[in-house]
């Protein structure tokens, strides 16, 4: 190894989820279904609805602080947020600098990415890229989306997929081995009409028309995904054992983007990998978009199912059409929640703490415009007077 060669570790990892569960049983009062005909066809069971009070932005930062917990981490240690969210808080300002503001990380970066579902991948990969070249030290990833609120809920070929929820990873610099050790980004644009939602950019802006036609909400046309994404996600996952100079055998676990369970087992097929090696929580959670990933990384930590020094795949697809894949060798301590009460305590203070900061900056910014602007004014009546003496 290179005497300053660097490695991006996972260090922290968090998770998100709303309360409230929405079974098939009651989509099947709301649309001609069955739980059974969404069993047999998709595997999920059940998914979870945000709240009122419950969005992207306030997801994500219940995901960020709880990893950042497991990491130890202050947020004034951060060097970068990243958001990966097709569901953002709004058009602007990013979801991520939302973030980074409750979170009190006021020396970190902050944008956000939209990949769909691929987008924590490419967001991983993005930032273990920054922490190799020693741009920066730490980095905070997150998937989060509030799906459930451009769902069309009388369309029973997608209101059936889609939940809500926020997974997390803090990422750090090491010299030691290890960490992620390969990702790949792909992208056919060719295909974006497959799965979007066509209004409420600046192609479709918000009007009476698009509400009306409903296109304000997913529109997906389910055959060809089904086919892109069982040939990519076998693909993408060969693609980054290969770059990490590892086989399938060398794998202890993949952990695919939740969609569609007829989708997972075909990859594990075409990859020759016991269905023992794949987690799946589809069943409990629906397709979360970009959350899945940490979502289930987050679950099988928590089950025992990841250990020091197993490898592990993480691989996704999603609208665009997109896909990516990271390899890693598992380096991090196992200490999950739940937290010690000071540690909750701790959390509290600190997120209380970061809104007096935040309530502070906001009302200096407002002082000082004032106390500018009088100034200015003053010098106008200064400039007036001496006309009127000349």
């Amino acid at each position: 190894m290179a005497r300053n060669e660097r490695h991006a570790h996972i260090i922290g990892w968090g998770m998100y989820v709303p309360a409230y569960r929405r079974t098939n049983d009651e989509i099947a009062t709301m649309v001609d279904t069955s739980d059974e005909w969404i069993t047999t066809r998709t595997g999920i069971k059940e998914r979870r609805i945000a709240a009122p009070h419950e969005s992207t932005a306030t997801m994500a930062i219940q995901a960020a602080e709880e990893a950042l917990t497991v990491a130890n981490l202050p947020p004034e240690a951060l060097d970068l947020i990243i958001v990966a969210s097709a569901t953002p808080e709004h058009l602007f300002p990013a979801t991520a600098c939302i973030v980074q503001d409750a979170l009190g990380a006021d020396r970190a970066g902050a944008f956000d990415l939209s990949a769909a579902c691929s987008g924590f991948i490419y967001g991983l990969s993005l930032a273990a890229q920054a922490i190799r070249t020693g741009a920066i030290n730490t980095a905070l990833i997150i998937g989060s989306e509030t799906l459930s609120r451009f769902v069309d809920w009388q369309d029973r070929s997608t209101c059936i997929l889609f939940g809500d929820g926020a997974g997390a990873v803090v990422l750090a610099g090491s010299p030691e081995a290890g960490g992620v050790l390969s990702c790949t980004m792909r992208a056919d644009g060719s295909g974006a009409n497959l799965l979007s939602v066509p209004a409420g950019g600046s192609r479709h802006p918000a009007s009476l028309e698009t509400l009306a036609n409903n296109l304000h909400t997913i529109k997906m046309s389910g055959r060809e995904v089904f086919r892109f994404a069982t040939t990519v996600m076998a693909d993408a996952a060969q693609v980054v054992l290969e770059e990490a100079g590892l086989t399938v055998d060398d794998l202890d676990l993949l952990i695919p983007h939740q969609a569609n369970d007829r989708i997972i087992q075909t990859a594990a097929r075409r990859l020759k990998l016991s269905m023992d090696k794949v987690f799946v929580n589809l069943d409990r959670y629906g397709n979360t978009s970009s959350a899945s990933i940490p979502i289930a990384l987050c679950e099988a930590i928590q089950q025992g199912r990841v250990q020091r020094g197993d490898r592990l795949v993480l691989v996704g697809f999603g609208a665009g059409l997109t896909w990516a894949a990271a390899a890693l060798e598992w380096s991090a301590p196992l200490v999950t929640p739940p937290f010690t009460r000071r540690q909750q305590l701790a959390r509290q203070a600190r997120r209380r703490f970061s809104r007096l900061r935040s309530w502070w900056r906001q009302f200096k910014r407002r002082f000082w415009g004032a106390v500018k602007w009088l100034q200015g004014k003053g010098e106008e009546l200064d400039a007036e007077r001496r006309k009127r003496k000349q």
